[in-house]
């Protein structure tokens, strides 16, 4: 069943549709292959076979019966474990969850379980969103399947992988400052963060609440674009969920599969987010993506977007005050972790001990910083500070698309690095996602497709779209226009260029 792997999500599903085969084989399979190459990979941080297939099984005998079911039922689904879940365990990569069962299903996951996806692990990911590495998660980290020695890109670097790998075809990742497009630009993924409030975060364990957005991972753009449209929509749950009517994402994409439809389109590349210490490969490739585009009749606009370099800044401030708060529930009270000093102690006692105990360094370092941020006399100066900034940025953004349809730009700065080559230097981390933070500052949707690999390395290189808010089709049209010319190019799919994993079959034999 190797060959069930190597589909896209919207060739399996069109198999499975026809019942060409099951969703209990396609299951299976995945299931196969996780057991085969994860214990190199580590994307996942839980399964459950036996459910997986229970409800695989469900879709079979439902689609058996004449009952009319979603184009992506039967499918297989991982789902980024920061995003509870009843059938497995949810920890947001933290020991401070370690083992919680949640009582209900996060909004999306219900509309996946409702669209008939079958949910077939929960992927690993930095402790509570925090990193750019998949290397703060307390269970380990994550591997990059074109290089087991090099980081996957992070906070959602298990959902990445999972995809990348072929362990599943579709994932669900959330996206605070990037990640979910800097894991799909360092594993040569596709990633969409969509409008701020376009999917419900209803049962995401919480960040940074006014940045968070939860969205879809995969190998294509159309596949992304498929899950995009069972996941989107209002949630009244969530009160930033945005009551407005969304277009199809994955007819956005079918309609931008022919690369004529790049003509005339205007695409703005901002000086800012060229910066400094961009790897030369990262150049090369995003230069040939941009002239690519020209040559397709495409119009390159330079843009002064002049706030964009206090992103980085602004974005530390906002999101470590909001997460100081927002991790205070772990508290050893009412749920998760609880440590008790010998002897017993009081509740402040055990709480010391507890978020001592199961908070990372980098989580620790976030709260300590949020919290200073916050505190009495500090507020001005830092958090309201960095609020005003993120105004100027949003009217940035604002002025740039008077004049463009979309804004390109290299997702990361580098490629994907040496596993270890960043602890102990946390700023390193935090540059990383230099070029993705202005879209969660002003809300706006992005996306990262691949476009290559760097000469130095041979490793993947991403290409960033950026749109106005609500206009996430507008990504999907011009995401798969700018696919195609790369699949053109390199005669094959970018999916089908990566090495192979030892034992399993390789990529390129799918070109």
């Amino acid at each position: 069943m190797s060959d069930l792997i190597q589909l896209t999500a919207a060739d399996l599903a069109a198999k499975l549709a026809a019942r060409e085969v099951s969703s209990v084989e396609a299951t299976q399979a995945h299931l196969d292959r996780i057991a085969a190459v994860d214990g190199e990979l580590h994307a996942f941080l839980a399964t459950d076979a036996e459910a997986s297939l229970a409800a695989a099984r469900t879709i079979d005998e439902r689609r058996a019966a004449g009952e009319q079911l979603g184009e992506l039922a039967g499918v297989p689904l991982a789902i980024k474990d920061v995003l509870v879940t009843t059938d497995m365990p949810s920890t947001s990569g933290s020991k401070i969850l370690e083992g919680y069962r949640s009582p209900f299903d996060a909004t999306v996951v219900a509309k996946a379980r409702a669209a008939g996806l079958v949910n077939i692990g929960k992927t690993n990911m930095d402790e509570f969103a925090m990193g750019s590495a998949t290397e703060n998660s307390a269970y380990g980290p994550t591997h990059n399947q074109w290089d087991a020695t090099r980081v996957p890109g992070g906070s959602g670097g298990g959902s990445a992988v999972a995809v990348g790998a072929f362990e599943a075809p579709l994932a669900l990742g959330s996206d605070t400052g990037g990640s979910i497009r800097q894991p799909a630009a360092l594993t040569g993924t596709v990633g969409v963060k969509p409008t701020y409030g376009g999917v419900s975060r209803y049962g995401a364990i919480a960040l940074a609440s006014s940045l968070d957005q939860v969205g879809p991972c995969a190998r294509t753009v159309l596949d992304t674009a498929l899950l995009h449209d069972v996941v989107a929509g209002h949630d009244w749950h969530d009160s930033t969920s945005l009551d407005v009517s969304w277009p199809s994402m994955a007819a956005a994409a079918r309609s931008g599969v022919d690369p004529a439809t790049l003509q005339g389109l205007r695409v703005g590349v901002v000086k800012q987010l060229m910066i400094d210490g961009l790897q030369p490969g990262v150049k090369a490739r995003f230069d040939e993506s941009i002239a690519l585009l020209q040559a397709q009749g495409a119009e390159i606009v330079e843009i002064d977007a002049p706030h964009f370099e206090y992103a980085v800044a602004a974005y530390y401030l906002i999101l470590p005050a909001e997460a100081s708060s927002n991790l205070a529930k772990y508290d050893s009270v009412r749920f998760g972790l609880r440590v008790t000093p010998q002897g017993g102690g009081t509740v402040e006692g055990v709480m010391s001990e507890t978020r001592a105990a199961g908070f990372g360094a980098e989580v620790k370092r976030r709260i300590i910083l949020g919290t200073y941020a916050l505190s009495a006399g500090y507020y001005d100066a830092y958090y309201g500070s960095a609020q005003k900034v993120r105004t100027l940025i949003q009217r940035d953004f604002a002025a740039a698309f008077e004049q463009v349809d979309v804004i390109a730009s290299p997702t990361a700065p580098t490629t994907a690095w040496t596993l270890g080559t960043h602890s102990g230097d946390p700023m390193q981390d935090y540059l990383n996602d230099a070029t993705t933070i202005p879209a969660n500052l002003a809300g706006l949707p992005g996306m990262s497709l691949p476009i290559g690999t760097a000469n130095e390395d041979g490793l993947p290189v991403g290409l960033q779209l950026m749109a106005p808010a609500f206009e996430d089709a507008r990504l999907y049209r011009a995401g798969a226009a700018i696919e195609q010319l790369i699949s053109d190019r390199d005669g094959a799919p970018f999916w089908a260029q990566a090495p192979s994993l030892a034992g399993v079959p390789t990529r390129k034999a799918v070109a």
